[in-house]
Parts: structure tokens; C-alpha cells; sequence
């Protein structure tokens, strides 16, 4: 079991020579992953399984998302990839190439998730089943139930369509946010979250607000009710320094903050814990999300059924946790 973590620059993509997980992301290296899935893969019985990552830079050209597609898809033992921060853009730029496209990732316009069966080559999306079993660990059932609390994702990536399905999908009943409130750096992601929302016809209402600046963010953090959510959607403190509030942000009282990353510089984690006795109820890192994320892919690709909870999640927890 062995874990190389290769820039896209400077691999040359060559043939698998053991079943192999592709990691593509950003800034793979400084993952803990590159210690966990080694503990992972003996506990798993996946002891020949490998981990490989590759880096892409944000908006990667359609030719590198392209050309790493079609390698995985024409190698035998490359098995597939966990695919984090490329997700819409890797599946816009080669939707074509996979063979099955399972219906979340076909609704969400992303994969998480490239793996391989009799069928050929398959796409799937992940983040609305990991987000729904990181969120359920935190957020108690019936939170959103007879009161005016609401939703804000900072950012419009893929992380937020998925967060966003789950919490407004009408099968909650009265279980769901009054609003949820979509800001972005980029009017184009705003607008993709548009079209997203406008496709469920679901009766929550959406809101989606440009925001060049933190100080916008710090606008639209400040006017939600009590028992509002906060969510760290953006990248930033992982892929990019930085959060995309500024240190006087006021969080929702008795609400809950969400940092969806759990390695970085973590700044808005900072933030939020700062007001955790004072105003928030709740404040929660990646680390939950990043097991289901993993354990969701891992289970795909080598065709292994993982538990979302009990002792071989928490056995696969406490390792993830004793390298962390």
C-alpha cells in the first residue's frame, strides 16, 4: 500500500500496476488522506489498493479533465477517482465520455465519483448523500420545523447544490428551511445555482446574492433569523487562504456554522468558533463530511458495501483520527 500524490505537470498519467484510487483535487499532497487510506485499505481487506492524486488548477483547461478521464477509463487497474473542487468543471468539460451517468450527478451537473463496472464507465455524485449524513450528525431532526431559520452557502460550487437538494427536498415535510440564501464571487455559478433551483420545483424560496467582497457576505450573514445555518461552500481556508467573511462578521443566534473543509488555514472556522458561547449553537468542521465523502467513493470504486454508521464507521473514523 503505497500513496504518490504526482502534480498533473509533471505525471505522465502512466499505466496502474496495482488497483488504483485517483485522488483529483488541488492541493492532494497536504491531504490526510495520503496517511488514512493506507489504514483504510488494510481494514477494508483492499490491501493491494492504491492512492494516487493529481492536481488540476481551479478551472482547469477541458483538456486536462479530458485527457485524465480517458486514461482512467482505457487503464485496467486504475479504478477510478474521488474528484473534490473540479467537480463541475471536470463534468462539463467530459460528460460524453462516461458511459452511465447516475441520475444525481445528471440533476446536481457534477461527479464526485468516477468508477468502473460491467456497464463501462460511470459518474456519480456523492456530495448530496455525504452532505446529508454529515449534516444529520449535527443538526438536530426537526430543527427547521415551526420556526423562520434559514439557509446561507457561501459559494455556489457543487458542495451547495448538494446541501441545498437535501435540506428543500419536499419528502421533509415542514423539516426544511424558510430560505436558503446563495452568495457567490462569480454571477455565472450564481446563476447555474439558479437554473439548479428553478429545475426541483421545490416551494423554498432561493436567494442569490453577488459577492465580490467578504463584506457582502458579512451583510447577508447578519440579516438571518435565529437558528440559521452558516456554510463555508467557497474553498477558501483550503484550496485558497483566507474565508470569505472578514473578522467582524455576527453570526445568527443559536445557529449553526458549517466549515466544509477541515485542513487549511481554517479562518472561517476561527470565526465562528469565536462567537460559539456567545451566539452560535453549533460550529462544525469538515472532518465528519470528509469520512462520508471518502468511505461514499471508496465503497463505489472497489465495489465494497461501507457502513454510514456503527463500529465500522467509528473503527474507520478512529483511524482516519490517529493520523489526523
Amino acid at each position: 500500500m503505497t500513496s504518490a500524490f504526482p502534480t498533473f505537470s509533471d505525471t505522465t498519467l502512466r499505466p496502474a500496476e496495482q488497483p488504483t484510487l485517483y485522488f483529483i483535487g488541488v492541493t492532494t499532497g497536504s491531504s490526510s488522506v495520503q496517511r488514512v487510506f493506507p489504514l483504510w485499505a488494510e481494514a477494508l481487506g483492499l490491501e493491494d489498493a492504491r492512492l494516487q492524486g493529481i492536481d488540476l488548477p481551479i478551472h482547469a483547461d477541458r483538456d486536462a479533465y479530458r485527457r485524465v478521464v480517458e486514461f482512467i477509463a482505457a487503464d485496467p487497474l486504475s479504478r477510478g477517482a474521488l474528484v473534490t473542487t473540479h467537480k463541475i468543471d471536470l463534468y462539463q468539460a467530459a460528460r460524453d465520455l462516461f458511459d452511465v451517468r447516475d441520475p444525481l450527478s445528471s440533476l446536481m451537473g457534477e461527479t464526485s465519483c468516477i468508477s468502473k463496472s460491467e456497464l463501462g464507465l460511470l459518474c456519480h455524485a456523492k456530495d448530496p448523500i455525504s452532505s446529508a449524513l454529515a449534516l444529520r450528525a449535527f443538526v438536530p431532526n426537526g430543527h427547521w420545523a415551526g420556526s423562520d431559520a434559514e439557509v446561507c452557502c457561501l459559494g455556489a460550487g457543487g458542495s451547495t447544490l448538494a446541501i441545498s437538494w437535501y435540506l428543500t427536498r419536499e419528502s421533509h415535510g415542514a423539516d426544511r428551511p424558510s430560505r436558503v440564501v446563495v452568495t457567490n464571487r462569480s454571477a455565472a455559478r450564481l446563476e447555474h445555482a439558479r437554473e439548479f433551483h428553478e429545475s426541483l420545483g421545490v416551494d423554498v424560496p432561493f436567494e442569490y446574492v453577488l459577492a465580490p467582497e467578504p463584506t457582502v457576505n458579512d451583510e447577508v450573514v447578519a440579516r438571518l433569523g435565529p437558528g440559521s445555518l452558516v456554510v463555508n461552500a467557497t474553498g477558501l481556508g483550503k484550496d485558497a487562504p483566507g474565508s470569505p467573511v472578514t473578522d467582524g462578521v455576527v453570526f445568527p443566534q443559536d445557529g449553526f456554522a458549517w466549515e466544509l473543509n477541515y485542513r487549511g488555514d481554517l479562518r472561517f472556522l476561527a470565526q465562528a468558533g469565536a462567537q460559539e458561547e456567545s451566539r452560535l449553537r453549533h460550529v462544525e468542521d469538515g472532518w465528519t463530511y470528509f469520512l462520508h465523502g471518502w468511505t461514499q467513493v471508496i465503497g463505489e470504486v472497489f465495489h465494497r458495501e461501507i457502513a454510514t454508521s456503527g463500529p465500522e464507521f467509528e473503527q474507520l473514523s478512529d483511524l482516519a483520527r490517529s493520523v489526523r
